[in-house]
């Protein structure tokens, strides 16, 4: 075994040792400082071996190695400081060192350069500049370092206060890119990681000459408890680090979907009422919202201190309590919360100002001290509950609650938010924990009311200003997923705790029973909208019934709006909006037709032929032709669909020659989507074909009307949306579609193989669950769909239906994440609704095709 070998084999013993450790739950301090110790000890052996000792080259630590802070696959970042002229003989010894490190399999990034270069690289480049002020000395000569050291630190080199914008700037840009409640957040480089951390670090080290955070004690800047806070977070942050880095064998910072179970189980977790992924991203997620209060803070701190900028800000009195400095809030006492209702109190000054958007430091400072004193819930206090109400009622109470979430005090106020701050759920769907998620919702409320938001959300526009009390959407917001994580039907548990809640705080009996009402209801149109077919009066019927009133459905419209639009960035589209439109709008009618609920259902059948046949006869369509092409079409067909979309359909298949199949995509969109029509004589496996073609060409299925003619022709209608929830739009993207539909119909019936299924979804495990519900139609049966979202599902599914013997009449597809929740409209080939022994043949069917998803039949 060659020497680097035998290092490389050690280095990876040494690992081994110290994961044994970590898992053995040593403190990880103690193994980030020995991985550290053991590498210096060994490059300066090797350096003494290469015969670099007696010369006048410095081996110095930069970076994260010259913090001291090695994890198992970290960066060896060197700097080889040496002397103008290099002889050969340096030259070469140097050479093979470096060589000889890579050989061991250490990440080496290293740089040669004089003192005079370092400096020069350093001014104008502000990460040389902060990797030299952590440098440290491994091997060569102290005088060489010390001039270096001493460089680095003078003022000329980088002034303190062009180092503060500097870092703060380069904070800002990192920020920017990535979301501290990412779903595979980097707890290096995420708001609220360790890189804010260290920048508090450097800003400190750059001012006040402090080696570490410690000294900033010394220098009265941090307090003790502050510096405990920040070095227990930089703790759990380094486990992460260390866990993630064992597992994928590299220096990886990324906490993956695939990687976050195998964390967690290195790190102790165990699956309990939460899974143990759940738990350790809870704290992550608590860590981080500490970490950027502190780092905001402390910023704040620095920037009083080097750039004397805080006479500069516009100062404004309030009151003999507060003023406002610039866009802060400062007090004017420094015991102004030694009474708890005066913390609350704090937030009401928000929501009266508009200029105000956070909190001066030192005044952030004494909240978090006040906020760690409490000894019991805010809420316990009548004169905060009255103050909370005031917020509440105010215009701008959301403004004060969005601070108050990010300053801890609602966790302070409502013990219940404490236990969902930082619950995150393990899927795709939900793409921020559970109190941001809410946080968001609240956001989104408000923007209901902002003349730029009007465009998208214009129902909610004018509904946010007819709501009694907008208020109760407020509070029925707070507490609609404040269930979650503790194991049951998370809606009903937030109804009984909003209940409570409204009862302590005076609410009258009619206002605490719609917060409850609306929590416990709040996912009731969303459902309905999306798995049920809202074209059929009887659902529409049973929706506003349960809804009860037109106040309660304005309430319900805007909380479930704001509440999908807070879910993730790519939940919300046109579709959605316009399906619950509809759903609004029909239920609205019902509920002002009263007792008169029923609906004459061969006079709208006549209607929209009528409509659609004055259009035709306008285009030049012969009567007699089209009442020929309608006499072989059911009444249903004419109940289903719009007057237009009868009469596009009827155009296109009276031009059409009737031996080829005709695959028709609308221009225009069709409740926020893109429609599809196939007509062509009925065959085996149509769903499953079609199905399988738009899967490969990777749209989305969204609704499905399956319906066949008299004479056994379909005419079947689906709405499309591209992977980013908008209509199928680009003319090339259509044609392409079009052309793979005609092709794959006219062919013998045969499915494609399917698209391999992405990264992010393999960690996932969806057991297939298939549920028969009461039909509202005769001789139809209600099925609903649970299973993975794997490639080419609904083709699997289709062609399932085939060798069972079932006809599909309707379909509504949902993706939620990695979940599909689907809901089908199903009769035998008979035109019969299914027996128990034919569900029960159709659920173990479904069951053994989808579990194992296999990525080709």
């Amino acid at each position: 075994m060659s020497n680097a070998q035998a290092v490389k084999a050690a280095l990876n013993e040494h690992l081994q040792a110290l994961s044994q450790r970590f898992v053995a739950r040593e403190k990880i301090n103690h193994l980030v400082h020995e991985r550290t110790a053991f590498v210096d000890a060994l490059l300066i052996e090797h350096w003494q071996q290469a015969g670099l000792a007696n010369h006048a080259i410095a081996l110095i630590a930069v970076g994260g190695y010259g913090r001291g802070e090695l994890l198992p696959h970290s960066d060896i970042d060197l700097l080889f400081l040496v002397p103008p002229v290099l002889t050969s003989d340096e030259e070469t010894k140097l050479t093979d060192f470096i060589a000889f490190l890579w050989d061991t399999g250490l990440e080496i990034g290293h740089s040669v350069r004089t003192i005079e270069q370092t400096l020069e690289h350093g001014r104008g480049d502000i990460t040389i500049a902060t990797n030299l002020l952590e440098a440290r000395l491994l091997a060569g000569p102290l005088s060489v370092f010390d001039i270096l050291y001493d460089k680095v630190r003078e003022n000329d080199f980088w002034p303190s206060s062009a180092f503060f914008k500097a870092k703060r700037d380069e904070q800002n840009q990192r920020h920017d890119k990535a979301n501290a409640f990412d779903l595979e957040p980097n707890i290096k480089t995420c708001p609220g990681g360790l890189r804010d951390i260290h920048t508090v670090a450097w800003v400190a080290i750059r001012h006040f000459g402090a080696a570490n955070l410690h000294e900033l004690v010394a220098h009265h800047f941090l307090e003790p408890d502050e510096l405990e806070e920040l070095l227990e977070s930089q703790s759990f942050l380094w486990e992460l680090r260390f866990s993630l880095h064992m597992i994928a064998g590299r220096d990886e910072n990324r906490l993956l979907f695939d990687l976050q179970r195998q964390v967690a189980e290195m790190m102790g977790y165990k699956d309990a009422t939460q899974l143990a992924v759940e738990q350790m991203m809870k704290r992550y997620y608590r860590t981080v919202r500490r970490i950027m209060e502190l780092n905001e803070m402390l910023l704040q701190l620095f920037k009083r201190a080097t750039l004397g900028e805080t006479q500069a800000l516009e100062l404004q009195p309030i009151d003999e309590l507060y003023q406002r400095r610039g866009r802060f809030l400062e007090a004017l006492k420094p015991d102004i919360f030694s009474e708890p209702h005066q913390i609350v109190r704090l937030f009401l000054y928000v929501a009266r100002n508009s200029n105000i958007q956070g909190i001066y430091a030192p005044t952030l400072r004494a909240l978090r001290n006040a906020r760690r004193l409490l000894v019991q819930p805010l809420m316990e206090h009548a004169e905060c509950r009255k103050v909370l109400m005031e917020i509440l009622k105010h215009p701008r109470g959301i403004q004060a609650f969005s601070l108050m979430h990010k300053h801890g005090i609602l966790s302070a106020y409502l013990p219940a938010w404490r236990s969902i701050e930082g619950q995150m759920q393990f899927d795709l769907f939900h793409a921020y924990t559970v109190d941001e998620h809410t946080h968001r919702l609240l956001l989104n409320i408000d923007k209901f009311s902002q003349q730029e938001q009007r465009d998208e959300f214009p129902l909610g526009a004018i509904l946010i200003n007819q709501l009694p009390k907008k208020g109760l959407l407020v509070l029925a917001a707070i507490f609609h997923d404040i269930g979650k994580g503790r194991g049951g039907d998370h809606s009903k548990l937030g109804a009984v705790d909003a209940l409570d809640f409204c009862k302590l705080h005076g609410l009258n009996s009619h206002d605490g029973r719609l917060v409850s009402w609306l929590v416990e209801n709040h996912l009731v149109m969303s459902i309905t909208a999306q798995r049920r077919d809202i074209s059929d009066p009887e659902v529409v019927g049973t929706f506003a019934e349960k809804v009860r009133d037109v106040s309660h459905l304005s309430y319900l419209y805007c909380l479930t709006v704001a509440d999908i639009c807070a879910t993730n960035e790519h939940t919300w589209n046109s579709w959605k909006g316009s399906l619950l439109r509809d759903l609004f709008y029909s239920a609205q009618r019902v509920l002002a037709r009263g007792q008169e609920k029923t609906v004459d259902i061969r006079s709208r059948v006549r209607e929209h032929q009528a409509k659609a046949k004055k259009e035709l006869l306008r285009r030049g369509i012969k009567e007699k032709v089209l009442d020929d092409l309608w006499h072989r079409f059911k009444a249903d067909y004419f109940l289903r669909y719009q007057p237009n979309q009868i009469a596009w359909h009827a155009e296109a298949i009276i031009k059409h020659r009737e031996d080829a199949p005709l695959v028709l995509i609308s221009k225009h969109m069709t409740r926020g989507g893109t429609e599809l029509f196939i007509y062509c004589k009925d065959r085996p496996k149509l769903f499953a074909t079609v199905m399988a073609v738009l899967d490969n060409k990777n749209i989305n299925v969204h609704d499905a009307g399956i319906m066949n003619s008299k004479d056994n022709f379909a005419l079947d209608s689906f709405v499309i949306l591209e992977q980013d929830g908008k209509p199928v739009a680009q003319l090339s993207r259509i044609q392409s579609i079009r052309k793979a539909l005609e092709k794959a119909l006219a062919d013998v019936p045969k499915l494609p193989k399917f698209r391999k299924m992405a990264r992010i979804m393999k960690p996932f495990s969806v057991p297939t669950q298939v549920t028969f519900l009461p039909s509202n139609r005769q001789r139809t049966s209600m099925m609903e769909l649970i299973a993975l979202d794997a490639p080419g599902l609904l083709a699997k599914v289709g062609e399932t239906f085939y060798r069972c013997g079932i006809t599909l009449q309707s379909a509504k597809i949902t993706t939620i994440g990695e979940r599909a929740e689907d809901f089908f409209i199903l009769q035998t080939e008979e035109g019969k609704a299914l027996n128990e022994q034919e569900q029960q043949q159709l659920q173990d069917a479904l069951i053994a095709t989808l579990s194992n998803q296999p990525n080709e039949f």
